[in-house]
């Protein structure tokens, strides 16, 4: 993690509270990463909405399937140190007291989309900053699927193609944001920096 990045993710989020980037990770990390996916599609599990006792299957509202990243190969540990290494960074800019990164693969088939959402509300989890990272080679205005952000009164700030190499942080309790309807199949990897909110009787997150 390269400090001229860093700082440049970090300004961006406490001017505006979002970042975007293409081409933000090396084409070959990238390329990687999407065999691993497309090798995982056995493993990849109907994506659910809410957390814990919360969690459903809602087709209505989300029709993509994950696979959470364990770093158990290299490009996924890769990924992982290279969040890791993003998490420390915004720590010591930003002082968000960000305690762990988890993250998934989503594949969307073509029709594949995601309404819109927060991924989480003020003072009830523990996600604060949302991450992007798209795995699509080649991606065409026309095939659709992109990631549309809006601000806290519903207006739409930025359409996102999902292009290989692109990378989206927001804050996770700013920005609601949805996936339109994708015409071909669309894989990403979704994750979230979490803070620690355990209690005496509770460990948030969990171990």
């Amino acid at each position: 993690m390269e400090d001229a990045w860093s700082n440049e993710i970090t300004e961006s989020l406490a001017h505006c509270g979002y970042y975007i980037k293409t081409n933000a990770l090396p084409e070959r990390l990238i390329d990687e990463l999407t065999l691993t996916a497309q090798d995982s599609k056995p493993q990849f599990q109907s994506a659910g909405i809410g957390r814990s006792d919360d969690h459903q299957i809602n087709q209505v509202i989300r029709n993509d399937t994950i696979h959470w990243i364990t770093g158990t190969d290299q490009a996924q540990a890769i990924y992982l140190n290279e969040m890791e290494l993003l998490r420390v960074a915004i720590n010591r800019r930003l002082y968000l007291g960000l305690f762990d990164y988890e993250a998934h693969f989503a594949n969307y088939p073509i029709g594949g989309f995601y309404k819109k959402h927060v991924d989480a509300f003020k003072g009830q989890s523990n996600r604060v900053l949302t991450t992007v990272l798209y795995l699509n080679k080649h991606w065409r205005e026309e095939d659709q699927g992109h990631l549309l952000l809006y601000n806290s009164k519903g207006s739409l700030i930025k359409s996102v193609l999902p292009d290989a190499g692109t990378l989206v942080i927001f804050l996770s309790e700013e920005f609601p944001h949805e996936v339109i309807p994708t015409a071909r199949e669309r894989l990403s990897i979704a994750g979230w920096f979490r803070i620690n909110t355990s209690t005496s009787d509770k460990v948030d997150p969990p171990t």
